[in-house]
């Protein structure tokens, strides 16, 4: 995933609630590396919601033609304490990690980069690339696997039908159909195509929360209609949700769900914490170029590794548990 590059970014004290029906969160648009760069609409972490499961972080961005302007450009840039899952519906992006991956990241396939205790990486739109157009997600890891080892898995969905709908399960189980790659907590990631005046009704794991986020058109999810780039959340105890797409054009977009993460989270800029004193640490430690992130190589850009913002200043706290 991208850096959060907002230049002062907020405290986000991230904490499971409880909600029952459907909640329907509007995204905000933020630019990733100044008032040039490439923007994105960031619905994941909001004052009023910051965890759906442990989905922690979601920026949705394009379609953005990039051939006459600033693409996907970031230096490296450190995360800890989280993994990282990138999914492209049109272009390609380059990633480079210091756990020594170098990979396409390409629409429709799964790239899960595990921090661990910490990592580094850069992410550059390819020359190739005309339309840029996806999301960017965070998941946070439980305090016992939090310090785990940096990792990187690549993963092609096979599309399957479920009437006029398509679905690409990218991590977890859903319709029948489950992904290999593991996962910290119970989780659901998935892409939904739903043809024109296409209903679909899916089995969901009651004991999941979930959210929608709709890339393109107008679905009615659970009774609610949602507009692109807005997304639904839904809390537990549901073993159907509905999907109904009314217009005239086909629609897409993607399924998150994980059961609630009851743990105390402290999220500030690429870092997820659980104290003020990790946070000024990880910080410090990326500053003075510490082996916890380690390095990338072959990135080419003019900055070699993206500055850590300054602290704001009061103490970081998370947010207690309602």
């Amino acid at each position: 995933m991208v850096s959060n590059l907002e230049t002062a970014p907020r405290e986000v004290p991230c904490s499971a609630t409880t909600f029952d029906g459907v909640e329907v969160l509007e995204p905000r648009e933020v630019p990733l590396g100044g008032p040039r760069a490439l923007p994105v609409r960031r619905t994941l972490p909001q004052r009023e919601r910051s965890l759906i499961g442990a989905w922690c972080f979601a920026d949705h961005y394009g379609p953005h033609d990039v051939r006459e302007a600033v693409g996907m450009d970031v230096p490296p840039h450190p995360h800890s304490g989280l993994q990282t899952v990138s999914w492209l519906f049109s272009g390609e992006i380059e990633h480079r990690d210091s756990a020594g991956v170098h990979q396409i990241v390409r629409p429709g396939e799964l790239n899960l980069m595990t921090a661990g205790a910490g990592i580094c990486h850069s992410e550059v739109s390819t020359p190739s690339t005309t339309i840029l157009h996806g999301a960017q997600l965070w998941v946070a890891l439980p305090d016992a696997d939090r310090n785990a080892d940096r990792d990187f898995d690549h993963y092609v969905p096979e599309p399957f039908s479920r009437g006029d709908a398509s679905i690409r399960v990218f991590l977890g189980e859903l319709a029948g159909q489950r992904s290999p790659v593991h996962t910290f907590t119970p989780l659901v990631g998935a892409q939904v195509d739903l043809a024109a005046g296409c209903t679909l009704d899916l089995d969901v794991d009651p004991a999941f929360e979930h959210g929608v986020l709709l890339d393109l058109g107008r679905v009615e999810v659970a009774g609610r209609v949602l507009q692109s780039g807005q997304l639904a959340y839904l809390g537990t105890g549901s073993t159907m949700l509905r999907l109904h797409n009314a217009a005239g054009l086909a629609a897409r977009l993607l399924l998150l769900g994980g059961t609630p993460f009851t743990e105390e989270l402290l999220m500030w800029w690429n870092f997820v914490g659980r104290s003020h004193d990790e946070i000024v640490e990880y910080r410090g430690e990326w500053e003075s170029g510490d082996d916890r992130f380690g390095a990338v190589s072959g990135y080419s850009g003019s900055v070699q590794r993206l500055p850590a913002p300054a602290l704001p200043a009061i103490r970081l706290r998370p947010r207690r548990r309602t």
